[in-house]
């Protein structure tokens, strides 16, 4: 039996959402809730709203992690998400949070790269 890693995906999106851009609150909120409804473990984060708006985080997972990277100047962002299938495929979880984040930004994808390891 081969071993497959996981999903993998990373993306860049514009956004009309300038407020949710350039503060982590409701991000953060938002990232808290798609951990526990998806039974993930989170290990540790960071968030930081740079001076002037936008802001970046990074949350570890047991599982792997997600991070966030805004400029509310230019409606961008860009959104990484990787899941370990160490115990369980995580496939349909990574594509249900990556989802859950655009409907959050009413993102429109700019590039969207799945890698599957």
């Amino acid at each position: 039996m081969t071993y497959k890693p996981g999903l993998h995906i990373l993306s860049e999106f514009s956004s009309d959402e300038v407020n949710k851009l350039s503060f982590f609150d409701e991000c953060k909120t938002l990232f808290n809730q798609l951990i526990i409804e998806n039974g993930l473990e989170k290990v540790g984060e960071v968030y930081h709203d740079f001076p002037g708006g936008g802001f970046t985080a990074v949350i570890c997972l047991t599982e792997s992690h997600l991070s966030i990277h805004t400029w509310p100047e230019f409606n961008l962002a860009t959104f990484d998400i990787f899941l370990s299938n160490y115990k369980k495929d995580n496939t349909e979880k990574v594509k249900s949070i990556y989802q859950s984040v655009l409907n959050f930004f009413e993102g429109k994808e700019i590039q969207k790269t799945q890698i599957v390891r």
